[in-house]
């Protein structure tokens, strides 16, 4: 268990889970809680036991975006001031991107604004079929800036457009066709299902995890000949590895074993 009483950290059988403790303001993203995420997050990726990791919200709701009490608090400091506090949140994004381990939201009430954007900033996102999404920021007269380099990258130009500027809920069926959400599951087999998705996630090489999400990511801003070269130095780089040499020996071995046709 972590030292963060707005995020426990637990680990069990592979799986990091981080969970957003702050149920009495829907798990609102404040300073401590950037904080504790961002720390967390760093030792999961020095934590041997670890496969995968996993967010998800205390209560009733994942994330209700930004605790709107602090922000207006805020208000009052400089424009240099104000980006510093910000980049807090984008420092986070980007550190959730370049992690070594693949990260999971594990989704049920509301995601939105901010939440919405925790939730995305994952790899991979699983959502109860009741659960909410949506960036209202607009209703405030503010804007869902730094989520919107998530949002842009998951769904089509004019559909983002009309998210933030509509400022509408959508539901979990919706988020998933548009490519927000990865899987949805039932309300009342949601945790068994979410169950049966990480223990195979789980199985998988912990280096071949990461080499993945490392080039997937990395090929954003190359062209599709350096994404080739990369995608030869990482082929490279996996076929040395332990953990495919022994891959491959099992499956050669078993296909010996197996009675031809």
């Amino acid at each position: 268990m972590s030292s963060f009483p707005v995020l426990p950290y637990t680990v069990d059988n592979g799986i990091v889970t981080l969970t957003l403790n702050r149920p009495e303001k829907r798990n609102a993203l404040n300073q401590a809680m950037i904080a504790a995420l961002k720390a967390s997050l760093e030792r999961a990726a020095t934590d041997d036991a670890a496969r995968v990791v996993v967010i998800t919200g205390r209560g009733q709701d994942f994330c209700a975006g930004a605790d709107l009490a602090e922000l207006e608090q805020m208000a009052s400091l400089s424009a240099e001031e104000n980006l510093t506090d910000a980049m807090h949140l984008g420092a986070l994004f980007l550190q959730m991107r370049h992690h070594p381990l693949p990260i999971l939201a594990i989704v049920k009430g509301r995601a939105l604004a901010g939440g919405c954007g925790l939730a995305t900033a994952c790899d991979i996102v699983l959502a109860r079929d009741d659960s909410e999404f949506g960036y209202p920021e607009i209703h405030l007269g503010f804007v869902p800036a730094m989520v919107m380099a998530i949002l842009r990258r998951r769904v089509p130009e004019a559909r983002a457009f009309e998210l933030v500027v509509s400022g509408d809920r959508i539901s979990a069926t919706d988020a998933e066709r548009l490519g927000l959400v990865t899987r949805v599951f039932p309300a009342f087999t949601f945790y068994e299902n979410v169950k049966k998705y990480m223990q195979v996630l789980v199985q998988k090489p912990r280096s071949a995890l990461s080499l993945t999400k490392k080039l997937l990511y990395e090929q954003d801003s190359m062209d599709f000949e350096s994404a080739i070269r990369r995608g030869a130095e990482v082929n490279v780089e996996a076929r040395m590895s332990k953990e495919c040499r022994e891959g491959v020996r099992r499956f050669l071995e078993k296909s010996k074993e197996e009675p031809s046709a």
